[in-house]
């Protein structure tokens, strides 16, 4: 394990050909001379070019860093953030430390921001929740943001990247799942693929650095080893196994545990679904409390209202053209979908979806809610009600769901309610990841 701070590679954008930008402090490029203000970056046949507004080279290359004076940030402008979710937008956000410009053979740019594990926590942690969050609710996001972290550094030097896209594709069968592996280029992304990092964007807010502070070099280790720290918005009532997300193997610290004190029944059958996503069960993360999800949502997030039960409903037609669109694959009107398998949180794990040209089994996860959404689904705990019309064929499919994300690990909404009612930041951490400890490695 880590005994000291790493710093990491954080990227901000990528496949662009051109970004602008303002050095707000100096920077030094490769030439060692500081540079100040405006820059424009752009690909060029050489790899990368770095100019002043009036057109002057600061640097030129493959492979570049510009970097930070003590206490500098640069902005960048109209970065995406929310990539492919339903709130996707472009905003100017600034950021600490240093600047690295990658080019590639096609011609696209990749940016990169080089920051200390600490003060990239403090953006993260102020960019997934509100300052006004309880503070042992700060406290315990640190140590899960900062253990997955650590524990993704620590699997890199010890595995080769598999890549992107893990699973198997068959003509009946497609099982997919998604890690950060597939960024050759940097550790993490700063989005909500890997962390929600905004850099200094916003003002960090004196409870989120103190949170970081206070729980400077915690981690959540078990066996050894720091946890892999996995976490998501709202479990809806009962989060999932690691294996039903993500690759076949158990993680001890990620098995299913009821968001309650009390303990809920696991989902076996799908009459147990039915009931579980029919019902208002007992749960930390079952709550309308404005001012308990204005403390743990960002202001975009807050747009989302309904996620701890929500349904949605489409036409066979709207679906098939959904489902082409996403996935590619033409299965013509839908007839049926029919879950196949789920986990104890009720996420379906494979989905059969049966059109009149074909027939295709789906999963895992996060690839049904793919297919069935223009962004994501909030999850894929869901039940299917199927209207007939005429001669009985379908007329509308509506699904009724349970929660928001993967289910596995820390349920951020379940936490900040468990931190209102007076839980420490440990016993919140360990709520969620059983059989494991608080440990301080640097």
């Amino acid at each position: 394990m880590i005994d000291r701070e790493p710093v990491i590679r954080v990227g901000i954008m990528e496949r662009i050909s051109r970004v602008q930008g303002l050095f707000k402090k100096p920077y030094a490029g490769p030439n060692g001379a500081p540079e100040l203000g405006e820059f424009v970056a752009e690909a060029v046949a050489r790899g990368v070019r770095v100019l002043r507004p009036d057109g002057t080279l600061i640097a030129e290359g493959p492979d570049l860093t510009m970097t930070a004076s003590e206490g500098a940030s640069f902005v960048l402008r109209n970065v995406t953030i929310g990539i492919n979710f339903h709130w996707e937008r472009k905003e100017d956000q600034e950021f600490a430390g240093s600047l690295r410009f990658i080019a590639h053979r096609d011609s696209s740019l990749t940016v990169i921001n080089h920051i200390g594990v600490e003060a990239y926590l403090a953006s993260v942690i102020a960019s997934e929740m509100s300052a006004t969050s309880p503070a042992a609710l700060l406290r315990a996001h640190a140590i899960t943001s900062r253990s997955w972290l650590v524990a993704m550094l620590e699997r890199e030097q010890h595995e080769q990247a598999p890549g992107a896209v893990r699973g198997s594709v068959t003509p009946d069968e497609v099982v997919r799942w998604y890690d950060r592996e597939d960024h050759a280029d940097f550790d993490v992304c700063a989005d909500d693929h890997c962390q929600r990092y905004q850099g200094v964007t916003k003002i960090l807010s004196p409870e989120a650095m103190t949170a970081v502070r206070e729980t400077r070099g915690q981690f959540l280790v078990h066996g050894g080893e720091v946890c892999d720290a996995r976490f998501y918005k709202a479990c809806g009532g009962m989060t999932e196994e690691f294996p039903n997300a993500w690759e076949d193997r158990d993680v001890p610290y990620l098995h299913s545990v009821s968001d309650a004190r009390a303990q809920h029944s696991p989902v076996r059958t799908e009459a147990d679904a039915e009931r579980w996503i029919f019902s208002s069960p007992d749960a930390f993360c079952n709550t309308n409390d404005g001012n308990v999800l204005r403390q743990v949502l960002p202001s975009f997030d807050q747009e989302t209202t309904d996620f701890f039960r929500w349904k949605v409903t489409y036409s066979p037609s709207q679906l098939a053209d959904l489902i082409r669109s996403r996935s590619g694959y033409d299965l013509g009107p839908i007839l049926d979908l029919v879950p196949l398998h789920r986990g104890p949180s009720g996420r379906i794990t494979r989905l059969k979806i049966v059109g009149e040209k074909r027939t295709i089994t789906v999963g895992k996860e996060l690839e049904i809610r793919k297919w069935l959404s223009k962004s994501h689904l909030y999850s894929s705990a869901f039940i299917v009600k199927r209207e007939t019309g005429v001669g009985g064929r379908p007329s509308a499919f509506t699904l009724h769901g349970a929660g928001w994300g993967h289910g596995v690990g820390l349920c951020q909404i379940g936490a900040a309610v468990m931190a209102t009612k007076g839980y420490s930041p440990e016993q919140i951490v360990l709520h969620y990841f059983r059989g494991a400890k608080v440990e301080r490695l640097y």
